[in-house]
């Protein structure tokens, strides 16, 4: 299979691996600890409320705090009405975004009952007026993200592809599964092959890419243009770098998994970069999907969960890591990274 950088206007994205928009867990910490493994072709923001983002300060909002490193960055939009676009496009020229990404794919309820997310599937019209209204508000790159809709019907699926195409997005990405449908459900990987005969932008794949199998297996079957990784990345933030050297020939040695220090890493991160009151939440979510690296990961998730501050979280998870192996296939060093000696901040 021939490879070749995804183009959305100005940007070259290469390698064509994506990372997926995840509400408390794209922020600037992690973004951080997948670029020091290498392999991310387009980093995201969370979910941004269009409606609050024009009064939100971007150096001290734990959705906005960015590092220089942090390029190229998109930044997701949930919207519900067309009108709250054009100051949203206003705050993200002043924030010196790369791309902006429209959210019609998110399921979850709350979002859903407001208006937005997955639910402008089944209103085309309106998500018609707010994809306009955003194009004609930005020259920076516009994509969208997607699921299949609430039943698997192709003509209005691929009607609706078709519309987002017309009205100006340059790349869209499909979320293989229904709009009602748990992660624990396989994606449906050749519907975006469908998708992707249909129309001449980009289309990106996402739905339970977890290894560099998974993405091999992803592309062959979708022959879609690249690849967004959500879950896997805080699980295995090696996992860009990965799919990257064997995938798409990246000259990069294999990464080093050192878990205690990727764990530990993070938590310098949020410490350094998020005020307190906004550390210790993050680090939960993570920990969520990082615990999984373990066997008995189960007990690291709840004994950080049940931490009252993140100096406690991090004495716990330490003891944890002197105490447990990791699950097979993941080696550790015999000695302790350096990591552990690192000095925490007051909370």
């Amino acid at each position: 299979m021939i490879h070749f950088p995804v183009k959305i206007k100005y940007l070259h994205i290469w390698p064509p691996l994506f990372l997926a928009p995840m509400t408390g867990l794209t922020h600037s910490s992690l973004r951080m600890l997948l670029l020091s493994f290498g392999g991310v072709g387009l980093l995201s923001t969370e979910m941004l409320s269009a409606r609050r983002l024009a009064s939100e300060n971007e150096a001290i909002s734990p959705y906005l705090v960015k590092t220089a490193a942090e390029r190229p960055l998109s930044y997701q939009l949930l919207v519900t009405d067309s009108s709250d676009v054009p100051p949203a496009m206003e705050a993200l020229h002043r924030f010196g975004a790369d791309a902006v990404d429209i959210n019609l794919g998110c399921p979850a309820p709350n979002v859903n009952r407001a208006g937005g997310g997955s639910c402008l599937m089944d209103r085309p019209g309106k998500a018609r007026e707010i994809v306009s209204t955003a194009r004609k508000r930005t020259d920076l790159p516009l994509t969208a993200k997607i699921r299949l809709g609430r039943s698997l019907d192709r003509e209005p699926l691929h009607d609706f592809c078709r519309m987002l195409e017309a009205e100006g997005v340059d790349l869209l990405t499909v979320h293989a599964r229904l709009q009602g449908e748990s992660f624990s459900r396989r994606p449906r990987w050749d519907w975006i092959a469908e998708i992707k005969q249909r129309l001449s932008i980009p289309v990106i794949a996402n739905g339970a890419i977890f290894s560099v199998a998974d993405a091999r297996d992803c592309l062959r079957i979708s022959g879609a243009d690249g690849l967004m990784i959500g879950r896997a990345a805080p699980e295995r933030p090696w996992i860009f770098a990965a799919i990257a050297r064997e995938l798409y020939g990246m000259k990069c040695p294999p990464p080093e998994i050192n878990l205690p220090h990727i764990y530990l890493n993070m938590i310098q991160g949020l410490t350094a970069h998020f005020r307190p009151e906004r550390r210790l939440g993050r680090l939960k979510e993570f920990t969520h999907y990082f615990a999984r690296n373990y066997t008995f990961g189960h007990y690291l998730a709840s004994a950080v969960q049940a931490s009252a501050s993140i100096n406690e979280a991090r004495a716990r998870a330490v003891e944890f890591f002197h105490n447990n192996e990791p699950a097979a296939g993941i080696s550790l060093p015999a000695t302790p990274p350096a990591a552990y000696r690192f000095t925490a901040p007051p909370d």
